[in-house]
């Protein structure tokens, strides 16, 4: 499977509320860092890091797949391709 698969798989319930979690982070720190008030530096360079943590948490959460869901899909897709080559009448 290659990333691209992985990333059109279906993501457990679980990752998709961490991968909307890392999602908020990275918006509200590059908010943060891009703001144009003078902040202490000790916010902006906390900011930062939490711009790769976001980043990271929500990149890693998008590629984790459900297996379950994902065989469930392959086992509809095989369904569909046998159904294809039935008769219209549903006699074969």
């Amino acid at each position: 499977m290659n990333l691209v698969e992985r990333a059109k798989a279906p993501t457990p319930k679980f990752f998709k509320v961490l991968r909307s979690i890392g999602l908020a982070l990275l918006a509200i720190s590059g908010t943060i860092v891009a703001a144009p008030v003078a902040l202490p530096a000790v916010v902006v360079s906390a900011a930062g890091y939490l711009v790769v943590a976001g980043g990271v948490i929500s990149a890693i959460s998008q590629i984790t797949v459900d297996q379950e869901a994902e065989t469930d899909e392959a086992i509809l897709k095989q369904l569909q391709k046998d159904n294809e080559n039935l008769a219209r009448d549903g006699n074969e």
